[in-house]
């Protein structure tokens, strides 16, 4: 029988169109405003200090919705904007400065819509507000960084095949090696040049018994773009760590990089959650020197003297560096046989192969973990861009106890916070170059809601129209139209709420706009097509049969070129054009599925199998 669907297709469809309405249901409920507090360095927050913030609170009567700990942070949710504002400055000076408060906004949905993975859709900063930064990579840093990598490969590498050298030093964008003689020098070029292929690497001109290795341009290309890249990724880390909802980490350009964090108000503390830039070292301790007098100022040869960040005292390290933090691919924090506290760190096979080298001939000595943070000082160097200062602290000191390799562990340290801290700092990678801030700009909440205003109210405009406009034209089948035009719009929604990475920004509402109408103009070309069967004498079933049959070929050809068309724009794209093409794509799917798939099952539910002697259209 013509027009007829089995149950269990019309189950299916239900079940469906049911999921996007319970997904797309905490968009009602909207968002609060909130405030995040987080401990600095990736420290853990108690129940102590969250008596205290609310306790604070209470005692300035300002009225707050709830207070939790969440994925170890305060999280407190106000009625409005205002008792924001003024608990942040009462929980700033009850907490002091070791926490991080935040503005935020965060979904008011009920308990039950959370349990069943139910959330808003993640908005853009266009509409959320926030604070946006455009970040610069210190490529000269990065530059010097990678030469004094170099000297360590070529001093090891030397020392391994047992050649002597005079003098070892930077040179360039390279290194220059000086050895005794001649015969030295040939030894040495043969090895080098197969031991580093990367470099061009020969005998100077003009002086005797020199080797210089250069960086080709190739090479310093790649030396940069694995700075940018490697910058973006443990940037991204560290504001995931930190809890920030939603933000987005990107390139821009050869040197900069875009990071956005919707839903953050101060610009100040976005910093702050962001982190300083920074690096880490690890170096030997010269156990010779006398911390109090390299303190005083009489620092051996070859030696530096820096602070413990925890107990403040003196340490004396050696120059040269061993490792960089660039090579530690993991760090967590755990515990020994003995329940004492430890950090296991993992190398990569670089670092592991440096590691070993090293502590081969250092067992029983002590290393130092350096933290190295750079800040920049207000002055400008002769090329325009910001100079930086180096602000550097032992954070951990521990006994060599085996040679190691790519995985080993720090033991010595007194308790499970600070391994946990430790564990973090690795974790989060260390920049490969300094990093400073070019540009930032806010974004208010109240534009944010501006935007959406506007946006919901093209949509609305757009919606309506084409309502009235398919009831006057199709009548019953208009109707029809309309309500898998209202599936349609929930369904976006719903998957926008449900997908872990989509961001709904004001031209992904373009993209919805657009949609609407994509949407009737599939229906558009059945509902024609239906009138021209029944023109050309055909029955109303075998007019409805075939003018869906006939259409579909039609709207599959204009929906999948149009996707096409969304995905190069999602590939190529950056920023609001990301957020046009994913709404596209989501609403030609969801069109698809609601014009042909949802009208059909009303119209065959209503007409089908059934004497029709004319249809509603």
């Amino acid at each position: 029988m013509l027009n007829k669907y089995p149950l269990w297709k019309y189950l299916l469809i239900l079940i469906v169109v049911s999921a996007g309405f319970l997904y797309a249901l905490p968009n009602i409920y909207g968002e609060d405003p909130a405030l995040q507090i987080s401990a600095t360095r990736g420290g853990d927050v108690s129940i102590g200090q969250l008596d205290q913030v609310k306790s604070a609170l209470d005692s300035a009567q300002v009225e707050y919705r709830s207070a939790s700990i969440e994925n170890n942070q305060i999280q407190v949710r106000f009625k409005d904007t205002e008792a924001q504002l003024e608990a942040r400055d009462i929980a700033m000076q009850s907490l002091g400065s070791n926490f991080i408060v935040a503005l935020n906004l965060m979904p008011a949905q009920p308990q039950w819509l959370e349990e069943v993975g139910g959330s808003p859709m993640k908005l853009g900063l266009d509409l959320r507000g926030g604070v946006h930064f455009l970040m610069e990579v210190d490529m000269s840093v990065a530059m010097q960084k990678k030469q004094e990598e170099m000297l360590e490969d070529f001093r090891i590498s030397l020392r391994d095949e047992k050649l002597r050298y005079r003098g070892l030093k930077n040179f360039g964008n390279g290194v220059k090696v000086s050895f005794r003689n001649a015969e030295e020098t040939e030894k040495a070029l043969d090895y080098l040049t197969d031991k580093f292929p990367e470099l061009t690497i020969d005998t100077a001109a003009n002086e005797d018994n020199t080797v210089t290795a250069i960086m080709s341009e190739a090479r310093i290309r790649e030396v940069k773009e694995y700075a940018l890249q490697q910058n973006i990724t443990i940037i991204r880390n560290r504001v995931n760590q930190l809890g920030v909802a939603e933000p987005l980490v990107m390139r821009q350009g050869a040197e900069r990089i875009v990071v956005e964090l919707p839903g953050v108000q101060d610009t100040a503390r976005a910093k702050e959650i962001l982190g300083a830039t920074a690096t880490l070292e690890f170096r030997q301790v010269d156990s010779e020197a006398d911390p109090r007098s390299a303190a005083a100022g009489r620092v051996p040869a070859g030696s530096e003297v820096f602070y413990n960040r925890n107990t403040g005292q003196p340490v004396v390290l050696k120059e040269s560096v061993i490792l960089t933090g660039n090579h530690i691919t993991d760090a967590n924090s755990s515990f020994d046989e003995y329940q004492r506290p430890q950090v296991n760190i993992d190398l990569d096979s670089q670092g592991g192969n440096k590691m070993s080298h090293f502590t081969k001939d250092n067992i029983g000595k002590p290393m130092a973990t350096l933290f190295v943070e750079y800040k920049p000082t207000g002055r400008k160097k002769p090329d325009g861009s910001v100079e930086f200062e180096a602000i550097k602290e032992v954070i951990n000191v521990a006994t060599i106890q085996a040679r190691l390799a790519r995985s080993f562990r720090i033991t010595g340290i007194d308790s499970a916070a600070e391994a946990q801290n430790l564990a973090l700092l690795l974790r989060a990678g260390a920049l490969i170059a300094p990093i400073q801030i070019v540009e930032e700009r806010t974004v208010g909440p109240s534009l944010g809601q501006e935007n959406i205003d506007l946006g919901m109210t093209a949509i609305l405009w757009g919606f309506c129209l084409v309502l009235v406009f398919m009831i006057l034209y199709y009548r019953g089948f208009g109707i029809v139209a309309n309500i898998a035009l209202a599936c349609n719009l929930v369904l976006i929604i719903g998957v926008m709420s449900l997908i872990p990475g989509a961001t709904l920004t004001l031209p992904g509402m373009a993209g919805i706009v657009l949609t609407v109408g994509m949407a009737v103009d599939a229906n558009v070309l059945i509902f024609e097509r239906i009138r021209e069967e029944i023109l050309d004498g055909r029955g109303p079933q075998q007019a409805i049969h075939q003018g869906y049959d006939s259409a579909f070929s039609t709207i599959a050809d204009a929906n999948i070129t149009t996707f096409i068309a969304a995905v190069i724009l999602f590939a190529i794209g950056s920023g609001p054009v990301k957020g046009f093409a994913v709404t596209l794509a989501i609403g030609i799917l969801t069109s698809m599925f609601t014009a042909i798939v949802v009208t059909r099952a009303i119209v065959n539910a209503s007409v089908g199998g059934k004497k029709v002697k004319k249809l509603s259209i």
